[in-house]
């Protein structure tokens, strides 16, 4: 079992592009954000209350031993020489397909996995290869989608570098959150996948010894499964957690429009709260079935968290919002309080947002109400056979790189339902 270092507190990340500086303002269709700009280190004087002891990151070679080593030759033979017809999706790092290997509990039992294959132009992609071998390879949840093993070795035409996962046959959230999606998720299958992303994202923050910051947390790296159940994938820009004493974690800014919370935008500080905002953005793109960023829609409509405000202060006005796909009378008084919860998670301050932990509380609340009204979670009546991400997007596999993005006041929405909080929760 080979053992792969993982950086803690490094000041300069490898970026997600090749491209020159010169190009960091101009603007392609996947959304990705990166900053040219990067900060120093947290000084050891600015401590808070809120910053927990971690311990270094657990040895590779202690903690993986479920993880086996891939030969190159066996992930050819199990995706058919990497058969066009076996292709899941292109993106910017390499390519996905499905693959067919023996399992390792019953060797006569063959089951489906995932082969993710990086490119093999230079290192692009290299760091965030090896940052997936160390998370995947330490963690173990069911809202983690699960790496099976990694392949690292040469040969005549360069060095290749694959990771296997589980195969995620539903796709991913996105998919189905989709306007072309002819398999719309149902209001109750909503609501378990918001459960189970807050499962999967409270356990990376606070049910290690150490903490994991996933940082590029979207509907499209939430995977489903042959039982529907949603887990989280693309660990590739994850970060541990701050230091003891430590408030933040300094890092170049890297993310997707659209998710990135504002302040580590701006500043490059990096917290758990930085995932709590981007999962509030997910809870409105459950509710409203519509992308954070769409340059497809009208201006007034592209961005989304811009787009809801003007119905959040009016009970009446707030079902114009709901995705037109859902039906049933107990949906509206479900997604009111689902996006109060979304509310808090995208409270200006960060340290007043919610943690993960009480965010899964707070939507297991709104779970239990819905169901309790009858209204269980049924998965679409067509189920997909293909999955096209795995921290790959089909065909997008230029990245835009962007400097000066705001996402606009960053309070406005805890100011507008001030009022309604209390006296709705």
């Amino acid at each position: 079992m080979k053992c792969f270092q993982f950086h803690i507190g490094d000041k300069k990340e490898e970026t997600k592009t090749t491209r020159p500086i010169s190009d960091v303002s101009s603007f392609t269709d996947n959304e990705t954000l990166q900053s040219k700009s990067e900060f120093n280190s947290q000084n050891a004087s600015d401590m808070s209350s809120e910053s927990r002891g971690r311990n270094q990151f657990p040895n590779m070679s202690e903690k993986t031993s479920n993880l086996k080593d891939f030969t190159f030759s066996e992930l050819k033979q199990a995706t058919k020489n990497f058969s066009r017809t076996a292709k899941l999706g292109e993106g910017g790092f390499g390519c996905v397909f499905k693959g067919v290997i023996k399992s390792s509990d019953d060797p006569a039992k063959k089951i489906g996995v995932a082969v993710k294959q990086l490119g093999r132009r230079g290192l692009q992609g290299h760091k965030e290869w090896v940052t997936e071998v160390n998370v995947l390879g330490v963690v173990e949840h069911p809202n983690l989608v699960k790496l099976i093993g990694y392949c690292a070795e040469d040969d005549e035409r360069g060095i290749q570098r694959l990771l296997i996962y589980e195969y995620m046959p539903n796709g991913s959230v996105e998919d189905h959150l989709s306007v072309k999606s002819l398999t719309p998720l149902s209001w109750p299958m909503r609501l378990k996948i918001a459960l189970d992303a807050a499962r999967g994202l409270a356990y990376l923050h606070d049910e290690m010894d150490f903490q994991i910051i996933f940082r590029d947390f979207k509907a499209s790296n939430i995977l489903l499964d042959d039982q529907w159940n949603a887990k989280l994938s693309d660990f590739g820009l994850a970060r541990l957690g701050p230091a003891e004493g430590l408030t933040h974690v300094s890092t170049a800014v890297v993310g997707t429009m659209g998710y990135a919370a504002p302040e580590y935008i701006q500043t490059g500080r990096l917290t758990s709260k930085s995932d709590v905002w981007s999962y509030g953005v997910f809870l409105y793109e459950l509710i409203t079935g519509r992308r954070p960023l769409d340059r497809n829609r009208p201006r007034s409509e592209q961005k989304l968290l811009e787009w809801v405000k003007p119905y959040l202060s009016d009970a009446k006005k707030f079902q114009l919002i709901l995705d037109p796909r859902l039906e049933g009378k107990q949906i509206l008084k479900s997604a009111h309080k689902l996006s109060l919860i979304a509310n808090r998670c995208l409270a200006r301050l960060p340290k007043t947002r919610p943690t993960m932990r009480e965010v899964r509380g707070l939507v297991n609340q709104v779970v239990d109400a819905s169901t309790g009204a009858g209204n269980h979670p049924e998965p679409p009546l067509k189920s997909k056979d293909e999955d096209k991400h795995y921290g790959e997007k089909g065909n997008e596999g230029n990245k835009r790189r962007i400097v000066d993005m705001k996402i606009g006041d960053g309070g406005w929405l805890v100011r507008v339902w001030a009022s309604k909080i209390v006296n709705t929760c």
